[in-house]
């Protein structure tokens, strides 16, 4: 998600137009926070964890769980959001990330009912310049999320034709799914969701985005459906 700066997540002093890409002390630990609490929900979805074993699972049974918690995370979020920030600075607009606390908490508490609602925060804007900036800057972040859905999706079949074997391909097929999905999540045009300014600047790329990536979603539902993942 990319919203204007708020009283909820704007911290400081006013942010000022800067040049370049920048980061902070405090974007760094927002981000870092919001990624391993990403992490741990959908290792807690994955069923690698549930209320009544924290403590008693071994490592090595973690293991494939959190390193499908990681690449999710990095990639649907991290990425989604960095996206934001630079191409919101390549503008000349100052542009950090910043966490919810209540968002965060929100996913967790979600997370251990078998799902996740995560809105762990967003890239706060320091201004912008017309509905074309705020429409490209809005759409960066959905755009990286179905290249990434799309890089998983061939990595997946390059490994099986190298290994000759299937037994990676749920773990990337689920990866290309929870890209493709947070990208069409983040398109619907309401709220402060990326689809609303990507509208607002040109309902034609709107409706093309949206369609491609609410397609792509479905197919990978449908795969990962066929070739369910191991957890």
């Amino acid at each position: 998600m990319s919203w204007t700066p708020s009283s909820q997540y704007t911290f400081g002093s006013t942010p000022r137009p800067t040049r370049g890409v920048s980061t902070s002390p405090t974007e760094v630990a927002h981000v870092t926070i919001a990624f391993l609490v990403l992490t741990f929900d959908l290792m807690v979805v994955g069923g690698a964890l549930t209320p009544g074993d924290f403590g008693t699972v071994q490592l090595a049974t973690l293991l494939p769980f959190l390193v499908f918690g990681l690449v999710a995370a990095a990639s649907g979020f991290v990425a989604h959001e960095m996206a934001h920030k630079i191409t919101a600075e390549r503008y000349g607009f100052w542009a950090e990330f910043r966490l919810s606390a209540s968002g965060l908490l929100l996913s967790v508490v979600t997370a251990l009912f078998g799902f996740i609602f995560a809105a762990p925060g967003a890239t706060v804007v320091g201004g912008m310049g017309d509905a074309r900036e705020w429409g490209r800057t809005s759409l960066a972040g959905p755009l990286v999320n179905l290249v990434e859905a799309t890089a998983f999706l061939g990595a997946g079949g390059a490994v099986a034709s190298l290994t000759h074997s299937s037994s990676y391909w749920p773990f990337f097929l689920l990866l290309a799914f929870i890209n493709a999905w947070f990208a069409t999540f983040n398109l619907v045009p309401l709220g402060p969701l990326d689809g609303r300014k990507v509208y607002r600047w040109d309902p034609r790329v709107w409706v093309v985005s949206i369609a491609a990536s609410a397609s792509f979603a479905g197919a990978m539902l449908y795969l990962t459906s066929v070739h369910p993942p191991p957890f």
